[in-house]
């Protein structure tokens, strides 16, 4: 297993506790560049009563408070689902170097499937991107959860 598949399973991790309690499942944790997770998230808007409580946020938040700094250059956000507009703002604005993501979001991805957020060249920081690790795991997390709500 590479490095980038340890840090997504740990993303899933995050992802399976937002579903525990009734959230969309998507997780994010964000390193540093020596590999140590700073922040970890998954959903919360419907608990927290928050429309910003997107698992990506709430990793950032907690790797911003951590490193005493809004700006987390050379970090690596891993999320399960690829980042909506509103976390890809986020991404751009706390100088995220790389995010690696499992599955696109093809009605509402904000970095490569619908906006190209950070990755089109035409804000002040470009974000690089690696998509597809745990693919099939983290597409199965959200296609049964949405699946079974359909069936209530």
């Amino acid at each position: 297993m590479g490095i980038h598949e340890g840090f997504m399973k740990e993303a899933l991790k995050e992802a399976k506790k937002g579903l525990k309690a009734g959230e969309v499942p998507v997780g994010a944790v964000v390193v540093s560049p020596e590999g140590e997770i700073l922040g970890r998230g998954h959903n919360c808007p419907i608990s927290g009563s928050d429309p910003t409580g997107h698992a990506e946020i709430v990793a950032l938040r907690e790797a911003s408070r951590r490193v005493g700094n809004y700006r987390l250059p050379g970090t690596t956000l891993y999320v399960t689902v690829e980042p909506c507009p509103m976390c890809a703002g986020a991404i751009v604005h706390a100088r995220v170097g790389t995010v690696v993501f499992g599955t696109r979001d093809e009605k509402g991805g904000g970095l490569v499937s619908l906006y190209t957020i950070g990755t089109d060249g035409k804000l002040n920081h470009r974000v690089g991107v690696v998509e597809g690790i745990l693919r099939d795991e983290c597409r199965r997390l959200l296609q049964d959860f949405f699946r079974e709500k359909r069936m209530d």
